[in-house]
């Protein structure tokens, strides 16, 4: 609660405190008047924010979900941001092409060095070198991403749908219908490292959205203060580096995913009544219990 909603509450709050103590909404900012005036307006100004940065997070943590889903792309269903949400995906997919497309060249052998000069020998091998690392590149990048045909229009969404379309479905299983019954079976330890993570995740996401949220209240407050337009920059920026976070840290809760299928599924069969199977039957059994909780 503390990392998760607390923080960027109380950032979000403690500015617009700042703002409105400064008059900053009414006219020019007088940022002197935002300062206590003494001790005890200090200590009763900190109680104040921490109340109030409590309660909004009590309040925002049942929609967490849902603000893990706006910053992953699911803009489909409001008509203002549907036309964006198509231009984005666009591009996810274009990308995604560039990134295939770069994984089926092949590097070729140096040419024949006879009748060449050393130099242009080695820039062959260094050409053939670059490019067979591009390829590696491109290997990896694309394996973190879903199929081109289910591309979301931000890369948090991306990051998050490859976990939720392949951790389990390498095994048979489908990932979204056995996810909630194959956590309660993982170990301790995997756990631990699966919470750490979401909440990493989470975190960096309220983060994100405290910092619009200053972003769009400077905006407000400060549109006829030039001299203070630096601030709004400063938000911004903070806001794209949480957004990066997230995206870091989806992708590490994304690969604990894949560990949960891979130690655990055998758990999953256990605890729904079914017989452990042999190598020839997994795949079928898998398959049938995902068609059961589908």
């Amino acid at each position: 609660m503390l990392a998760v909603h607390f923080a960027p509450s109380a950032l979000f709050v403690a500015y617009a405190w700042a703002l409105g103590r400064a008059g900053a909404f009414s006219g020019r900012a007088r940022w002197h008047d935002a300062l206590p005036g003494s001790l005890v307006s200090a200590v009763a100004t900190l109680l104040a924010i921490s109340a109030c940065a409590a309660l909004l997070g009590l309040l925002l943590h049942p929609f967490q979900v849902r603000a893990v889903r706006v910053l992953e792309g699911y803009w489909d269903r409001w008509g203002p941001t549907s036309r964006l949400a198509e231009v984005l995906a666009e591009h996810q997919r274009r990308r995604w092409a560039v990134l295939f497309d770069a994984t089926t060249r092949e590097a070729k052998d140096a040419a024949d060095p006879s009748g060449k000069s050393l130099r242009e020998q080695i820039r062959e091998q260094d050409a053939v070198s670059r490019l067979e690392r591009d390829r590696h590149l491109a290997v990896r990048r694309l394996s973190a991403l879903p199929p081109g045909n289910v591309l979301l229009p931000t890369a948090l969404g991306n990051a998050l749908r490859a976990g939720e379309l392949r951790a389990g479905e390498r095994y048979g299983l489908a990932t979204l219908a056995s996810w909630p019954r194959i956590l309660p079976q993982v170990s301790g330890r995997l756990a631990a490292a699966l919470s750490s993570a979401r909440d990493s995740l989470d975190t960096a996401v309220n983060l994100c959205h405290a910092f619009l949220g200053c972003f769009l209240l400077g905006v407000v407050a400060l549109y006829d203060e030039p001299g203070r337009w630096w601030l709004l920059a400063v938000f911004a920026v903070a806001a794209a580096l949480a957004y990066k976070g997230a995206v870091t840290a989806a992708q590490a809760y994304t690969g604990l995913m894949y560990v949960v299928y891979d130690l655990h599924r055998f758990d999953l069969a256990k605890a729904l009544g079914h017989k452990l199977p042999d190598a020839e039957d997994e795949w079928g059994l898998f398959r049938r219990i995902s068609d059961g909780l589908r």
